[in-house]
């Protein structure tokens, strides 16, 4: 058999996804992703490092604020730990038939939460068991893991950014369990979402102090796992807002800075999700490119959001554009690392059957994969870096040069402008690079 189950089959009527290319009416294969073809050097499957989300899959019910859940799961038990088995079955059942090498979770997604904390930690510890075990008989990896600290009512007000004490240090319980459960996994990274790391009202924040608090939580949760054996890469997920009116997270810049300032970037970088970078008025190539440069881009949370919504939708990806663009940035950065492309991204209220899982991600994981191709094609033919480098020309050579190495000074400029009179005006040719961008994607079509 070339995928896992455990003592029932959930997904019985949904064997292996295999590639059968574009002419396949098969909705439960692959049409663009083929994970054995070699692009740049690298097989798909290494470009990508497909990762299932715990929560969106195995644990939303596609509820809404209007309307109670739609999706029936046969692995939710009666019984807390029960279900956590059952729902390891699901998704390791999953992630072997859908091909993909890793997976991700948050600790109260897998282990029930306990009465007090010894007993939270007494859960995740036997999951964790169970989560190794058929890791080993799967060959799935966990890519990252995490502490949900934004769920429970005593989060109301943050859980590193809480103005009580008390509140901070229960957080900090769980991140050391959660970080225990990732060493003993393997877990390649390490991830920090602050969902209600910010604030509703300045009128009853400080600021300043949640800022230093955060940064210090931040600090000890690295020591811990350094001290404990965790080598991989810690990072912090940004949100411009949502739980939280105004989140300190807010987009990759900031974060980049905050790192800066506390001097945490040589342990953390960034995991960039393409729906929160929609929320702060960005597009997901942006915050990517952001990260790049800094050397800083560690994973990629692979969604998308609907235009006409002004929240979350955590859809999955179908905008070949979106992923072209992305996927250019990821190339040049030499890929993601120990990251990878992990589809946070949910259901539809009406998608209701249970290969419905399959073909959302399928279609996501086909998405990514036109977005590679196309992106190798661009960066090959190399006219849109060669237009960039030509935009820029005047800074390679004589007072360019001299401005860029440092050699002139202010009144050194005015002289130069007064010298060589009016600039004139160079177009952008933003329109040609657009449709060049078209007529690679569609030269195909007839």
């Amino acid at each position: 058999m070339s995928y896992y189950t455990g003592e029932k089959e959930f997904f019985p009527n949904v064997k292996k996804v295999t590639f059968e290319g574009p002419g396949s009416d098969n909705p439960l294969s692959f049409k663009f992703y083929d994970p054995e073809r070699v692009v740049r050097g690298k097989k798909m499957r290494d470009h990508f490092r497909f990762s299932v989300a715990y929560w969106h899959s195995f644990c939303a019910t596609g509820g809404d604020p209007f309307g109670n859940g739609t999706l029936v799961h046969p692995w939710i038990g009666t019984n807390p730990m029960e279900t956590a088995r059952m729902k390891a079955d699901a998704c390791f059942e999953f992630a072997t038939k859908a091909d993909m090498d890793f997976y991700c979770f948050h600790d109260i997604d897998a282990a029930p939460e306990g009465g007090s904390i010894e007993e939270t930690e007494e859960n995740l510890r036997l999951v964790t068991k169970m989560l190794k075990e058929r890791q080993e008989v799967s060959g799935v990896k966990l890519l990252w893991n995490t502490a949900n600290m934004f769920s429970h009512p005593r989060y109301m007000n943050g859980a590193a950014t809480n103005p009580d004490f008390h509140v901070l240090a229960y957080a900090a319980s769980q991140v050391k369990a959660a970080l225990e459960s990732n060493v003993e996994l393997g877990g390649q990274n390490y991830v920090f979402w602050g969902g209600r790391e910010g604030y509703s009202s300045l009128l009853n924040t400080n600021m300043k102090r949640e800022q230093e608090h955060l940064a210090k939580f931040l600090m000890a949760a690295r020591d811990y796992g350094r001290s404990i054996g965790f080598n991989g890469t810690f990072m912090i997920e940004p949100k411009p807002m949502e739980p939280s009116k105004h989140q300190y997270d807010y987009d990759a810049a900031t974060v980049i800075g905050f790192l800066r300032k506390w001097g945490l970037d040589k342990d953390f970088k960034l995991n960039i999700e393409a729906n929160h970078v929609t929320l702060a008025n960005h597009s997901f190539a942006h915050d990517l490119r952001v990260c790049a440069d800094e050397g800083l881009l560690g994973s990629v949370d692979a969604n998308r959001g609907d235009p006409q919504n002004g929240w979350d939708t955590d859809q999955f990806p179908t905008d070949v554009y979106d992923t072209v663009e992305a996927m250019m940035v990821i190339l040049k950065n030499g890929g993601l690392g120990t990251g990878g492309l992990n589809f946070d991204a949910k259901l539809r209220r009406n998608s209701t059957d249970a290969e419905d899982l399959f073909i959302a991600h399928i279609g996501g994981m086909d998405t990514f994969a036109l977005g590679l191709l196309i992106a190798d094609r661009l960066l090959e033919e190399g006219k849109v870096d060669q237009f960039v480098s030509n935009r820029y020309s005047s800074f390679d050579s004589g007072a360019g040069k001299d401005f860029v190495d440092g050699k002139l000074t202010l009144a050194d400029l005015r002289d130069y402008a007064v010298k060589q009179g009016a600039p004139k005006q160079i177009s952008g040719k933003q329109e040609m690079l657009e449709n060049y961008i078209n007529q690679v994607m569609f030269s195909t079509v007839k």
